[in-house]
């Protein structure tokens, strides 16, 4: 448990680095279009089970304040949803930045009190380290 705060730790960190720390591959080396098109963002938000609780009565919480009525606020595409044991859901969304307080206010409104929140701005990598580690095991 003590490793995954670390390493959390050092996501959160990494967020806080100036832009020019984070060295981007040559244009010849990312392929296809920019990872997150002007019109969306991804939004990662990280709700921690509250532990103090069992889940019977983190549901009844959930259940009393509406949350899966309200998270996510209609329209917004969910991209990927995870629960990690002992942690609680990751989850990473795709939102429209004009939508970016709606989504703040579902999260208050219906997960507050049965999770701690945590939000973090992502990008997509995945096809960008594919590349270079393509291009690393060539030599």
């Amino acid at each position: 448990m003590k490793r995954f705060g670390v390493l959390l730790a050092v996501a959160a960190l990494s967020f806080a680095l100036p832009v020019a720390a984070q060295t981007p591959p040559p244009a010849a080396a990312v392929p296809g279009p920019a990872a997150t098109p002007a019109d969306y963002i991804l939004l990662t938000v990280i709700m921690r089970h509250d532990q103090t609780m069992n889940l019977d009565e983190i549901n009844r919480i959930q259940a009393e304040q509406g949350f899966w009525g309200k998270f996510p606020p209609e329209g917004i595409q969910v991209e990927s949803w995870y629960i990690a044991m002992g942690l609680g859901y990751i989850v990473t969304l795709r939102v429209p930045p004009a939508r970016l307080r709606e989504v703040n206010r579902a999260v208050e409104q219906g997960a507050w009190k049965a999770f701690r929140t945590e939000f973090y701005p992502t990008y997509d990598a995945k096809k960008i380290a594919e590349t270079l580690r393509e291009q690393a095991t060539k030599k």
